[in-house]
């Protein structure tokens, strides 16, 4: 009561209380209440603004103008408050204009927003988690295709997925003999459909890359941990003089399979309705394919061209498909 009796009629003048603000050398200062401006040492970095500012918000700063929080004073008049001045800058400008733009880089918006959780600048708070928050959006929306890099990942990666799995296996490195002349184009149109693939269906299938296997050009469609389908884009042609390996590009095919494979989509195949439609799809294949028998389980293994020869007649360019 007695302190409060002490105060006199300026307290009554005065809407805001008294600070609770103390000087370098332990003793009450009344200054910081009274002024329009207020210099801040933060961490050494000198910064220049009003009462008005810092008051803005229902924060720690508007604390320390109303004396609800005791700081340091020193000397020369300056606030010091023991923090990293680092990110201070972006704090008053958002009490200054309400919205600032925010670091793109992820661990610089974190600093910024335990700033903003220390100071208790609610809006600047908000401000930060959604900008976190849309860049996990966008980080998760990108596609990313893993690399097989041994057999036993293979597996692993396979049995564990949820989701149905393509594989492309692509070494072109792995022949023998030389390439037809549309070998190549035929190669990287594969290549250029697996991408096309990933982007269709991203979050929906689960496609990876394989670079080290033997085949040069394969497709692989699993579901359920297993294989499913396979596509062999290369064969073997025997010319009068000498054999070359051929790279073809059946995409209607792969694109076919591809869709075949989302009846295992979170798990849909555990129906009826699955087992009808996977049934469907084998019977509809062509002469072409062949029936690997697993118990009741088939793999559909399409070989587009296997063994090709030309006739050695003089003008034998009749072409003959070998089984």
């Amino acid at each position: 009561m007695s302190a409060e009796a002490s105060v006199g009629s300026h307290a009554a003048d005065s809407a805001v209380p008294q600070p609770s603000c103390h000087n370098s050398d332990g003793h009450r200062n009344l200054g910081l209440l009274g002024s329009k401006y207020v210099k801040l040492n933060v961490g050494g970095s000198l910064h220049y603004t009003t009462v008005q500012t810092l008051s803005k918000e229902d924060s720690l700063l508007r604390n320390i103008c109303t004396g609800g929080t005791d700081v340091t004073i020193d000397s020369e008049g300056w606030v010091v408050l023991d923090r990293s001045g680092r990110h201070f800058e972006l704090v008053l400008n958002f009490l200054r204009d309400g919205l600032v733009p925010l670091p793109e880089d992820y661990r610089e918006l974190d600093e910024v927003l335990k700033e903003a959780q220390y100071y208790r600048v609610q809006g600047l708070v908000q401000h930060c988690l959604s900008a976190m928050q849309k860049q996990k959006d966008v980080f998760e929306s990108v596609c990313r295709i893993p690399m097989i890099t041994s057999a036993k990942e293979e597996q692993r990666m396979i049995a564990t997925c949820r989701k149905p799995v393509v594989k492309l296996q692509n070494n072109r490195g792995n022949n023998k003999y030389s390439y037809t002349s549309n070998s190549d184009d035929n190669l990287l149109k594969n290549i250029e459909l697996f991408d096309k693939l990933v982007l269709r269906f991203n979050g929906r299938v689960l496609f990876v890359k394989d670079v080290l296997g033997d085949e040069i050009c394969c497709w692989s469609f699993y579901g359920e941990g297993r294989k499913i389908a396979e596509v062999c884009c290369t064969s073997i042609v025997y010319a009068t003089e000498k054999k070359q390996t051929k790279v073809e590009f059946p995409e209607a095919r792969i694109f076919e399979e591809t869709l075949n494979i989302l009846i295992y989509e979170d798990n849909r195949r555990s129906g009826p309705g699955g087992l009808h439609l996977l049934d469907s799809s084998l019977g509809a294949g062509h002469s072409e394919e062949e029936g690997a028998t697993g118990g009741d389980r088939r793999v559909r293994r399409i070989h587009v061209r296997r063994h090709i020869m030309h006739d050695e007649r003089g003008h034998g360019q009749q072409t003959v498909y070998k089984d």
